[in-house]
């Protein structure tokens, strides 16, 4: 009678441990949804903050490569003929 008294017992704390240990990970669960979303809205708040950033950056260097100044000391590069040469003569 003592052991089956000992094993209810058990049966009851490891009950017990079990719907603890549930619902702390239901709890973890529940934070690392909210915070994989928080992520989520951050990172499409970054995608449109670069997409403007980026568009910027363009006009910017086309309004920089059609300054005099830039392109005194900055001239055009030329194309490389010497390179398509020698790529014909190879074929």
């Amino acid at each position: 009678m003592d052991t089956l008294l000992k094993a209810d017992i058990f049966f009851f704390i490891a009950s017990l441990a079990t719907i603890v240990l549930a619902i702390l990970v239901t709890i973890l669960l529940f934070y690392l949804i909210k915070a994989g979303k928080n992520l989520y809205r951050l990172s499409e708040a970054l995608k449109s903050n670069f997409k403007e950033s980026e568009e910027f950056i363009v006009e910017l260097r086309e309004r920089l490569e059609d300054n005099i100044v830039f392109r005194l000391f900055f001239p055009p590069s030329r194309k490389r003929r010497r390179t398509i040469i020698k790529d014909d003569d190879k074929k």
